[in-house]
């Protein structure tokens, strides 16, 4: 789908907010002339403020930075020892220039004991290596974006923990992470023609004490359909946490509202190997969807490249949690040396409160290469999105390499599809029919290894008939194999579900994949 994740980051960026109405109140009404302490109240009145109004439009900017191209862009760098928050703490920011396809300048403040003090643009903060500038940026041209840096892998080092640049997209990582799938502050209609792709305009960063292992701060978010206000506390480390607030406010009736919209990258994997032409045996930021639902059941959906768009929904209520997870953590899988794919993270998605009733929808856009994400999933509410109806909504993302910790059942670890008879036989394969294999690992499978009779395999069809059903012991994973064989009629799709059973206890997550009969 358009704008998300990787290219999300090359979307045009928020419009500037100087003409918003309400500064920072430097001082509070009253006999004694308290400093006011800029916060979350003081955005959401902006975003209320701001839905009365028309979307902002993009300002007009100097030519240098319209006519200034990627090569000019990227060349174009933060100097480090110019870095904000740069008083004892342990973390430091930095800004984005302006430029390429990053053309809506952001304005960013600064809290310092209460009052946001804009950051004007200098020259100074950036090395420009070979690009030039005819003549001098006003210091109220803004920037692209910003990241804020922390010492996540070496206590000496100050590493990039998190970034905004385009639209309203971010990444966050935690220690030994390279960046891979997005999060983003909001979907609007996702994957239709009437997907709309909201701004933040500008963000508070409040000054962190010194010795803090934490950062609080604020953004404003305007598009045609909503505006909104954003309360963000980072804490980075091996597994990085970023604990959301937000409180939205609809111009006009939204058809879907996607909640903590995730996006990511899926080319070819062992479960969908359409494309081979690559040297690298796998390509992707993400292989699976893994939700913890309402009612305690963990469900995994290992992810396509479909051949066109395709739109699967997990109806549920209250869900606990759900991410796009990146299992496969084995370098000869990928034999990538540059882009590390077995380094990229998962998000999990975990709802601070109760989210009522909706939908986890999982959107597999197709894609014939890895330079975009076609991968999106979100939290749709049921309840209808109204002009004058604020929706406020709170969540956790957690960045980690290791997502094992979650489930306390075995998992579906790989997915495998061939055909319905047994290996070497010759034997004609009945029309509509296919073999899928999974691979479960982890839990308490490896007690069972002795008396592999104990567990069971219990698949389920919507459609069709399931032929035969077997699983055996994997000595190479320490689970076991099972393996189905479903039958429909060409042309038709059908829902497959699967999990190993001991003495009926689930042993193991749901193993579930959509499937259409050739």
């Amino acid at each position: 789908m358009p704008d998300l994740s990787r290219r999300a980051f090359n979307i045009l960026l928020a419009a500037a907010s100087a003409a918003l109405p309400g500064a920072p109140r430097a001082f509070a009404q009253g006999a004694q002339q308290k400093p006011a302490t800029f916060g979350f109240e003081d955005v959401q009145k902006r975003a209320r403020d701001l839905a009365a109004a028309p979307v902002s439009p993009a300002p007009n900017l100097p030519d240098q930075i319209q006519k200034l191209g990627f090569d000019g862009w990227k060349d174009i760098r933060f100097r480090p020892d110019k870095a904000f928050l740069n008083g004892g703490g342990n973390f430091r920011l930095q800004t984005f220039h302006l430029g390429h396809l990053y053309r809506r300048p952001v304005t960013i403040n600064i809290i310092r004991e209460g009052i946001a003090t804009p950051i004007p643009y200098a020259p100074s903060l950036f090395d420009y290596g070979k690009t030039k500038f005819d003549k001098p940026l006003p210091v109220n041209v803004g920037f692209a974006g910003f990241r804020l840096h922390y010492p996540l892998n070496d206590p000496k080092v100050f590493d990039e923990a998190i970034a905004f640049l385009g639209a309203n997209a971010f990444r966050l990582l935690g220690r030994g992470q390279r960046y891979g799938l997005s999060a983003e502050g909001i979907a609007i209609n996702p994957g239709t023609e009437s997907e709309e792709t909201p701004h933040f305009l500008e963000f508070w960063i409040e000054t962190p004490e010194p010795g803090a292992d934490k950062v609080v701060f604020y953004a404003l978010l305007d598009g045609e359909s909503l505006t909104g206000a954003y309360r963000f506390e980072l804490a980075p480390g091996v597994d990085s946490t970023l604990d959301i607030s937000l409180v939205l406010f609809p111009r006009r009736s939204i058809h879907q509202l996607g909640i903590a919209p995730l996006s990511s990258l899926f080319l070819n994997g062992e479960n969908d190997r359409r494309y081979t032409g690559d040297f690298r045996p796998e390509l992707h930021d993400s292989d699976g969807l893994l939700i913890n639902s309402g009612g305690g059941e963990w469900i995994w959906r290992p992810l396509r490249n479909p051949a066109s768009q395709a739109r699967s929904a997990f109806v549920d209520n209250n869900p606990r949690g759900f991410g796009l997870i990146q299992r496969d953590r084995a370098f000869e899988h990928y034999q990538d040396l540059d882009l590390n794919y077995e380094l990229r993270p998962s998000y999990w998605v975990e709802p601070r409160e109760g989210w009522g009733e909706g939908k986890i929808e999982l959107i597999e856009s197709p894609a014939a290469d890895d330079s975009s994400n076609n991968i999106t999933v979100a939290w749709t509410p049921t309840a209808p999105v109204e002009p004058g109806k604020p929706v406020a909504m709170s969540y956790r993302i957690t960045s980690s390499l290791d997502m094992r910790k979650l489930s306390p059942n075995a998992r579906a670890i790989s997915t495998y599809q061939t055909q319905a008879r047994a290996l070497g036989s010759q034997e004609p394969v009945a029309p509509g029919s296919r073999r899928f294999i999974i691979d479960f690992a982890g839990g308490e499978l490896r007690y069972f290894q002795t008396q592999p009779e104990l567990v069971e395999f219990v698949p389920s069809t919507t459609t069709g008939e399931i032929k035969r059903a077997f699983v055996v012991p994997n000595p190479q994973t320490g689970g076991f194999r099972a393996a189905f064989d479903v039958q429909l009629a060409p042309g038709e799709t059908t829902d497959l579900r699967g999990y190993l059973r001991a003495a009926n206890r689930a042993l193991t997550e749901t193993w579930t994949y959509p499937w259409r009969a050739e």
